[in-house]
């Protein structure tokens, strides 16, 4: 296998370590400087230089994309894509874990437990936004931060107020969060490669530091997660679109709480705290995927006129329910059913005699005039009401 790092330091931990473990088990292996590529576009034929040349064949490339570079790593990535080049994290998955902010609107809408966030611009939803996440003490992020930088825990609402008001003058944009105050100062950092958690560590904060990050002066333990933690990590990364990731979690009462999916995890600390070898299990896995590259599937399947992709849903009392996918009738309209979503389990290429139940999310390849036929016209959902928790004074007087 002929491997490309994407690195603008070829002498950190991490890059270091990637390129020992590839070299090491026989493959050809280089380091690319993010920043010196140049991206042709021609009609057909997608190419990439490197320092002014053409750039030579890649069996698969491993980004290490910083936040600082993202919009142009992401486009070098992107570039590998159309070239057919596997990468060992997609594109569009970099982007999606790179913004605080869309990578907690993607996990809202599965199962994945999240601190309560809110995101506000206008100065009058400050005081109702951090009442929603349950007032004072409140964790406020921005959007981009990394390593802990620009994570702020305020202990009274005044002076969340006063760091939000400060933060939006400067033209930051800011996460209102939940303090999970039963995991304060801690976290756990799971290591993801393919649809397994190869490692995890939790951080501890030292001294009045509740940020737990190792940059920050955190120790850190070799830790054996459960089977809920290891599957809220995997379920995490794959949501995101990344192979491999580092998943960030509270520990709450509640269960796992995802904080954080990074895309370009450090290898130094948890390879240093767990005494495994994480860059070979990295490369082992790249070698072993080197034959299915990345692919767009929205951007090959609909390329057919009058084909597409969507989601359709089985409400409660729908026809379908108690059918097969076979009886509903989806295969005889040219509608295939790609992938079943039931709850927290993802059923992908479902047979053709799987029932339907009521809630499945069916994800359907077809003619979209049939597809169209199918879907009912939207309803406004009516949200419940939410029933506050009385005080215990309260609880008292009664």
């Amino acid at each position: 296998m002929k491997l490309g790092i994407l690195s603008c330091n070829r002498f950190c931990y991490s890059t270091r370590r990637l390129r020992e473990a590839a070299a090491e088990r026989g493959h050809e292996v280089k380091v690319l400087n993010t920043l010196k590529f140049a991206i042709d576009l021609e009609k057909g034929e997608p190419d990439l230089y490197f320092r002014s040349k053409q750039l030579s064949s890649y069996d698969a490339v491993l980004p290490r994309i910083g936040a600082s570079i993202t919009y142009f790593g992401t486009a070098v990535v992107r570039q590998f894509e159309q070239m057919d080049v596997f990468p060992a994290n997609s594109s569009w998955g970099i982007t999606n874990s790179r913004d605080k902010l869309r990578s907690l609107q993607i996990l809202s809408r599965h199962h994945i437990g999240i601190p309560q966030t809110t995101f506000v611009r206008d100065r009058a939803d400050i005081l109702p936004a951090i009442e929603r996440v349950g007032g004072a003490p409140v964790v406020i992020k921005l959007i981009e931060g990394t390593q802990g930088v620009g994570v702020i825990l305020a202990d009274s609402v005044k002076i969340a107020e006063a760091i939000i008001e400060t933060l939006h003058s400067t033209r930051q944009n800011v996460l209102v969060q939940k303090f999970v105050k039963e995991s304060r100062g801690r976290d756990v950092r799971a290591f993801v490669v393919g649809d397994q958690v190869v490692a995890a560590m939790r951080r501890i904060a030292q001294g009045s530091e509740f940020r737990s990050n190792v940059h920050r002066g955190g120790l850190t333990e070799a830790v054996e997660l459960d089977e809920k933690y290891r599957e809220t990590a995997v379920r995490a990364a794959q949501i995101m679109g990344l192979r491999i990731a580092g998943v960030d979690m509270l520990e709450s009462d509640t269960g796992p709480q995802v904080m954080e999916v990074n895309s370009s995890p450090g290898l130094e600390g948890i390879e240093r705290c767990t005494k495994l070898d994480i860059a070979g299990a990295i490369v082992d896995y790249i070698a072993a995927q080197v034959d299915f590259p990345e692919i767009d599937i929205r951007q090959r399947l609909t390329v057919s006129r009058g084909y597409g992709v969507t989601e359709i849903h089985i409400p409660e009392g729908s026809e379908y329910c108690g059918k097969s996918i076979d009886e509903s009738g989806l295969p005889d309209h040219d509608i295939n059913v790609l992938t079943l979503y039931r709850g927290t389990s993802v059923i992908p290429n479902p047979r053709l005699k799987r029932v339907l139940e009521p809630g499945d999310r069916l994800l359907c390849f077809g003619k979209l005039d049939a597809m169209r036929g199918l879907i009912p016209e939207k309803v406004i959902k009516k949200r419940r009401p939410k029933i506050k928790k009385l005080s215990s004074s309260a609880l008292e007087s009664t």
